[in-house]
């Protein structure tokens, strides 16, 4: 859906509105060279390869990890007003993350000022300014780092206005330090093991990997390094390349950079992997000039978040075999539950969604990954609605 926006260090997910940053690999010398020279750091698992088609069984089988806990305050503050400041209102996760917003808005019988940061710093800082200015009952963070926004959130707190965050920051729960009750995330080490586990499951263990990710951001190296380590415990898997390039960029330099990596390592290159699936729209030209065919190889695999987009490449075979997305209708219902707990006085809920892996065989049918877990009767029924 989208690519997030953290500098925290730690884990969590990428968000999009992500600055631009120097393209090219990681580290001094080739991408090749940088990534053998770390290979040795981690462990061959000989098991890895049943283990990881463990993993994906698993996340394409039933699944749970997608009901909330039952319990809290009953609904607080009817016919209020909250605000969503979204990081870049373009982007297909964050929209979708405002949908379930207004729908959970509209259960309780609050009204929602959605606010659009148009994918810049100062953007989202104007946005906030004016969501504070408009001093609504609570506000709802979407999809960029409270801590880049940390004195513009300080006015909000001051001001006693309640926030809640998807993607604020690299865990899930509340962030004191920042003044947000509760930060709405899936785990994203989970999320690059369980990218990782696929690509090492589906190639039997024999995969040629290149790693895309955005280092002016510490989430997406972290996601990243997993994947990586991940990979690398496979004796028969290599990492040709670990290539630095902004998210926000892929469109532009994404095509080039494929071109080149295809020629560089030919027939080696069977799968490229980025934190987000941003940079497989980009692949795509690339790979069709060079007369690759939709399904590979090399098929492309993206650590996050699950887009329209990605679902139509992956359903019409059309350069991309898997994603892993997050089910961010639940999420936003999840925001407004824990802004409705912030307002009744009590803690945040504590519940983390599971991410869900997406191949062609499970692809929604729409736009969204909305697991089937009746989310939405349980927070109704918290609510007494």
């Amino acid at each position: 859906m989208f690519a997030r926006i953290w500098v925290a260090a730690g884990v969590g997910v990428v968000a999009l509105s992500l600055a631009a940053c120097s393209s090219g690999s990681v580290g001094s010398g080739s991408t090749s060279a940088s990534a053998s020279a770390s290979a040795s750091k981690v462990a061959v698992d000989p098991d890895i390869v049943a283990k990881s088609q463990t993993i994906v069984d698993a996340a394409l089988g039933k699944g749970d990890g997608f009901t909330p806990p039952t319990g809290g305050p009953t609904a607080q503050k009817a016919g209020a007003t909250i605000a969503y400041v979204g990081a870049d209102l373009t982007n297909g996760g964050i929209n979708a993350v405002a949908t379930g917003v207004k729908e959970a808005a509209a259960a309780l019988g609050w009204n929602v000022t959605v606010l659009d940061g148009k994918g810049s710093a100062q953007g989202r800082t104007e946005a906030l300014s004016q969501a504070i200015a408009l001093n609504p009952a609570g506000i709802v963070l979407g999809g960029f780092d409270a801590k880049e926004q940390a004195s513009t959130i300080k006015k909000a707190t001051d001001a006693k206005i309640p926030l809640v965050s998807w993607h604020g920051g690299p865990k899930a729960g509340p962030m004191a330090e920042y003044g947000v009750a509760a930060n709405v995330t899936t785990d994203a080490i989970e999320v690059s093991k369980l990218a990782a586990a696929f690509v090492v499951a589906d190639s039997k263990g024999t995969a040629g990997v290149i790693l895309y990710t955005d280092r002016q951001y510490d989430i997406a190296v972290a996601k990243s390094d997993a994947m990586k380590a991940y990979i690398e415990q496979c004796g028969g898997c290599s990492v040709l390349a670990y290539e630095n390039s902004p998210i926000a960029e892929a469109d532009s330099r994404m095509p080039s950079l494929v071109a080149g990596e295809l020629q560089q390592f030919g027939s080696k290159l069977t799968y490229l992997m980025g934190i987000n699936g941003n940079y497989f729209g980009g692949a795509q030209s690339a790979l069709r000039a060079a007369k690759i065919p939709g399904d590979g190889p090399p098929k492309t695999v993206a650590a996050g978040d699950g887009d329209a987009a990605e679902f139509q490449r992956i359903r019409n075979h059309d350069y991309q075999a898997a994603t892993v997305a997050e089910p961010v209708l639940l999420q936003g219902w999840q925001l407004v539950d824990e802004l409705n707990r912030a307002f009744a006085g009590q803690a945040a809920s504590g519940f983390v969604a599971k991410p869900g892996l997406i191949v062609a065989a499970n692809v929604p049918s729409g736009g969204t990954f909305d697991p089937p877990s009746g989310y939405r009767d349980v927070y109704k029924k918290n609510w007494g609605k």
